[in-house]
Order: C-alpha cells, then sequence, then structure tokens
C-alpha cells in the first residue's frame, strides 16, 4: 500500500536526527530496561525527551526500531531481560547487550555509526527485515524501500535529494513543475534521474544501478566531474572510483518489488544470498551446491515456502537447527 510522507509508523516527519541525539536515546532505552531502573530514572528521561522535538523523536524511532527487531527471537530476548541475576548491574548489562544488536551504544557508536543497523536505526524512514514498503513523495514521485533498506529525504527549493542509508530501493520519479533534478545519494556517488524508473543498491564496496525506464546520470563520490550515462534496459555497478561497463537487465531484476524473485539461471548461493536478505537470523548455502543453477519464481516475503520449493526442485535439503539458523546443503 502507497503511504505519503510523513512516515506515519512513527508520527514523524522524517527528519534527520543528529547521532549523538540517538545515541544518548538508546543509552537511555537501556537504562529503563535494567531491573534496577528508579522512578527518578523515569523521571530524568521524561525530562530529557521533553528538552527538544529530536530527542523525543529518536526516542519514538528506537521504539518503533525494537518493535519490528526480527533478527532475534522475542521471547528469548524478552527472557534474558528478566532472567534472575545475582545483582542488578548484571541485568543492566543484559540490557545493554540486547540493545546493542538494535543500534551501538557506548564508546563502540563511533566505530559502528556506519553499519546497516545504524543507519536503519538513525533514517527518517526505513523497513524491517523482511518488510516491502512503498513511500510516496512530496513530489509524487514513487520509491519502494527493500527489506532492511533506509532513506533520508531533502527536498528544498532547488534539488530534490534522497540519501540511500542501507539497503535497495525503486524509484519511479514524478514530474516536477519547479523542474528540480532529481537524485538519489549512496556512499559511492550519487546518481541522476533523468525521467526515470530505475533500482538503487547499496553493498559494502560497491552501489548497483539499474535502469527501467528513461536513463540516470552516475557521478561518483571520488569523480563527481567524469558522469556516466546508464540507458534503458541496462545496469552497472559502480565503487567510489570507478563505473564497471554496464549490461543489460533482466525485466525480473524489480521483481522484488511485487514480493517476488526471480532466478534465471542464477546460481544457488546467490540465490540464497538473495533470500537471507528478506529473513532475520543466518541462512547460508553450503559450497558443495553453491555452484547449482536455478530457475523460477520464489516468494520473498515466505522465504521458508521458497526454501521448500528448492529442496523439490533440487537435489538439496533444508537443515534448520533453529528458525534463525539454516544451511541448505546437499541432500543426503
Amino acid at each position: 500500500m502507497a503511504m505519503p510522507l510523513p512516515d506515519s509508523r512513527t508520527g514523524d516527519d522524517g527528519a534527520i536526527i543528529d547521532a549523538a541525539i540517538v545515541q544518548r536515546a538508546a543509552e537511555w532505552m537501556a537504562r529503563l530496561w535494567s531491573d534496577d531502573a528508579s522512578n527518578a530514572d523515569q523521571v530524568a528521561c521524561a525530562r530529557w525527551r521533553a528538552a527538544h522535538p529530536h530527542h523525543d523523536l529518536a526516542w519514538r524511532r528506537l521504539q518503533a526500531f525494537e518493535g519490528k527487531l526480527h533478527g532475534v527471537p522475542r521471547d528469548a530476548a524478552r527472557h534474558a531481560l528478566h532472567a534472575p541475576a545475582p545483582a542488578a548491574h548484571l541485568n543492566r548489562r543484559r540490557a545493554l547487550k540486547l540493545l546493542a544488536l538494535i543500534l551501538p551504544v557506548g564508546g563502540m557508536a563511533y566505530a559502528l555509526r556506519g553499519t546497516d543497523s545504524w543507519q536503519v536505526a538513525t533514517a527518517g524512514h526505513s523497513t524491517a527485515t523482511g518488510e516491502i514498503r512503498e513511500m510516496i513523495l512530496p513530489d509524487g514521485t514513487r520509491v519502494m524501500l527493500a527489506s532492511a533498506s533506509a532513506i533520508d529525504v531533502r527536498f528544498d527549493a532547488s534539488e530534490r535529494l534522497l540519501l540511500l542509508r542501507a539497503g535497495e530501493i525503486l524509484v519511479t520519479t514524478a514530474h516536477d513543475a519547479a523542474q528540480r533534478p532529481f537524485r538519489v545519494q549512496s556512499r559511492h556517488g550519487t546518481v541522476r534521474a533523468l525521467g526515470t524508473r530505475f533500482t538503487l543498491r547499496q553493498e559494502e564496496h560497491v552501489s548497483r544501478v539499474a535502469v527501467f525506464e528513461g536513463a540516470v546520470e552516475v557521478r561518483l563520490a571520488h569523480a563527481p566531474d567524469r558522469p556516466v550515462r546508464i540507458d534503458m534496459g541496462q545496469g552497472a555497478v559502480f565503487s567510489a572510483d570507478i563505473v564497471q561497463s554496464a549490461a543489460p537487465v533482466s525485466a525480473g531484476a524489480a521483481a522484488w518489488a511485487r514480493g517476488m524473485l526471480v532466478a534465471d539461471d542464477m546460481r544457488l548461493d546467490a540465490l540464497i544470498a538473495e533470500l537471507a536478505r528478506y529473513r532475520p537470523g543466518l541462512l547460508r548455502c553450503d559450497p558443495a551446491v553453491a555452484a547449482l543453477k536455478v530457475n523460477g519464481v520464489f516468494p520473498l516475503r515466505d522465504t521458508d515456502r521458497a526454501l521448500h520449493n528448492l529442496a523439490l526442485a533440487l537435489p538439496i535439503q533444508i537443515l534448520a537447527r533453529t528458525r534463525y539458523w539454516v544451511t541448505v546443503q546437499a541432500a543426503s
């Protein structure tokens, strides 16, 4: 379902919050989760939240993010918080440890602010693991966010800019009466839309763009004066320094926006890596079966069914130690 701004999941306006404020909100949350939290702590936290609108906004975003955290079994997590302990400070350590799964806190924050978890937690708009959601921007542009993706939106009188913080998006640009350029910035460079429908995916070392309508212009973070044009039906991989040669992309490359994964002679390890982005925990492929080729359409919103269908079609078996630790290996 399409959802216009502001982001109604948190009741905020998509504002970009300073990372230090988010870190402080995380520390307050860890304190109040602990078994030795006092009424004075509750009052002090409420006073901090009331001191600035961004304090309360950061708090509400973290609550929303924690509520959709699927990577840790919720019952087990809550048990860890409430299990008996020899001292109250150990309970607080459990709370901090659990909260660290949501985002970095304490002295680790500066080292880990570049992680996807941190970006998803602090971005104005984000999706949980397994969630696919459409947004409508103020100009009418439609943006689909893939699993565990995050963006910030910066529109002003001179430009329309999206900051891709994590994951992948599908953008269908709308006509802008003010003729402001529409750009999407990843850590590796900026993609300018030229009347376009395209996807942009940010990975650790590269970003991947695929164009389905119109064209885009890619400007690299370290070489912005050498734009590279990518036309309809083409895609490219780029780092901060270089754009690889454009190559054809299939129409199925954007099928994730409909909740489907289209495999056309796809390696099994590549398919499993894609499914892993849409489910919590660890999903891995044994190297012994990694090169098997797969054809078919698989549901991203029901990865258990996708794995079951794979086991019916290929000489493999699904070994599940738990729902959160699954290995695809050769059939015995």
